[in-house]
């Protein structure tokens, strides 16, 4: 394990608790807040609780960035710790303000070299990074190396979502009343990614069916191009949808790696239950 090089991220990596403490990656939790009451993810509430109480909430729930104070408190930590380096890699700074106060918490620490990187992205796809720098970090690879790499990887990343309804979206300010009316009444499946670090509207597709339908034909390129090797398919609350949907990419693209996750609170309050996506990347 190389000393020097500490890995921070968010909460909206969603890494499994194993893969966290195993890596030694740290977190910073984001927050929702939820009728008044601020919650941190992961920590103050499960996932599922998040739904449930959503489910009853009488205001949309809304979230909020970790104030630069706490990325100030846990670099103080692990300076103390002996490392000298760390790389923090956060959601896509195009939705949130994480990856600004990040970096600027590790201007403010003398003697420690913090390197705030933008996933651009959020989810398993910020995850896959953390877990690449974290491992290359145990590998003693060098700061440049690891950063390198990480570019790569994000080179050749991508995200599709499709959220079940539209309401979020609109409530969240992504999308006009109008258009959330015209959707729910045709039924209106929006697939949505990131382009140029915001979410966006990639296609509408009339149906669930027709949507993961396109969401796999463009992972199908993906794979042909030698730019897939592992994917994840992440889901609103929805298990069993998640991994049934997994099952079927499983056995259409044997040469894929493919893993379940999930969408937590925070981008559970853009993109609502019964959400799913698919994120994939080079090994």
């Amino acid at each position: 394990m190389n000393g020097n090089i500490a890995v921070v991220t968010d909460s909206t990596a969603y890494l499994p608790d194993d893969v966290k403490n195993h890596l030694r990656i740290n977190v910073v939790p984001l927050s929702v807040i939820i009728d008044g009451k601020s919650y941190r993810e992961g920590e103050d509430l499960s996932t599922a609780e998040f739904y449930e109480k959503v489910r009853i909430a009488e205001t949309f729930p809304t979230s909020s960035q970790p104030a630069p104070g706490e990325f100030i408190q846990l670099f103080e930590t692990l300076k103390s710790q002996g490392y000298d380096t760390v790389i923090t890699i956060h959601l896509s700074s195009g939705i949130s303000g994480t990856f600004q106060n990040a970096a600027t918490a590790g201007d403010g620490i003398e003697g420690l070299n913090v390197i705030a990187y933008d996933s651009e992205l959020s989810c398993m796809a910020q995850g896959m990074l953390a877990v690449k720098a974290a491992k290359m970090a145990m590998e003693n690879e060098s700061v440049e190396d690891i950063i390198k790499e990480l570019d790569k990887i994000k080179q050749a990343q991508d995200a599709y979502f499709m959220v079940d309804d539209l309401n979020n979206l609109q409530r969240g300010g992504r999308l006009n009343g109008a258009q959330a009316l015209v959707g729910s009444l045709l039924q209106i499946k929006p697939i949505l990614h990131f382009d140029d670090k915001q979410i966006v509207l990639f296609e509408k597709v009339r149906t669930q069916k027709k949507a993961l339908k396109r969401i796999e034909d463009i992972l199908e390129t993906a794979v042909q191009n030698k730019s897939a090797e592992k994917a994840f398919v992440i889901h609103g609350n929805d298990p069993e949808k998640g991994e049934t949907w997994r099952k079927h990419l499983e056995a259409k693209f044997p040469e894929v790696v493919f893993e379940l996750s999930y969408f937590g609170p925070v981008i559970g309050t853009h993109l609502g239950e019964g959400a799913l996506g698919l994120t994939w990347s080079i090994k």
